[in-house]
């Protein structure tokens, strides 16, 4: 059983490593992409999400997917390939995408505690939202509002998304 499986790993582990750097070949002529996500299944199902630093076109898919499909041999790798690129409601995942996001509303959630604002800055290891909030006045009865900000460093995001307001 163990010789068995040692090839199929092998055809697998060959497959994704070509994929890798036939994508890694098509970005460096598209320096405005980038993947969010890769994956090839056991299946030899590839799996490629992208982003870009302005907007993700279809024809962009179409693009990467062709450089990576027109490169591959069906007669020696029985494979399906998916290009898709992030929709409005992905999670942010790398640090990359934000900025083309300064100025919209997102949710942000760390250990224990969850923000919501507008993005209004986003520097290389953190980034900053700002929000109204509703406080009590110190003197006196009532409230007044205030502008708050927060700091949160990239690496203590554990999920991030833009919120969609109509």
């Amino acid at each position: 059983m163990r010789g068995l499986r040692s090839p199929l790993l092998l055809n697998y582990m060959l497959l994704k490593q070509k994929v890798d750097d036939l994508l890694e070949k098509a970005l460096t002529e598209r320096s405005d992409l980038f993947v969010v996500d890769f994956s090839v299944g056991a299946d030899h199902h590839i799996h490629i999400t992208l982003d870009g630093d302005t907007l993700v076109s279809v024809q962009d898919c179409i693009d990467i997917s062709r450089a990576i499909e027109h490169n591959l041999d069906r007669e020696e790798e029985d494979f399906s390939l998916q290009v898709s690129s992030c929709g409005a409601t992905s999670p942010l995942v790398k640090f990359r995408q934000y900025p083309k996001h300064i100025g919209r509303k997102l949710e942000v959630k760390t250990a224990g505690e969850e923000y919501k604002g507008k993005l209004i800055e986003a520097q290389e290891d953190e980034i900053t939202l700002e929000w109204n909030e509703r406080v009590p006045k110190e003197i006196g009865k009532g409230k007044r509002t205030v502008t708050q900000q927060k700091k949160i460093e990239f690496e203590h995001i554990e999920k991030a998304k833009v919120l969609i307001t109509f």
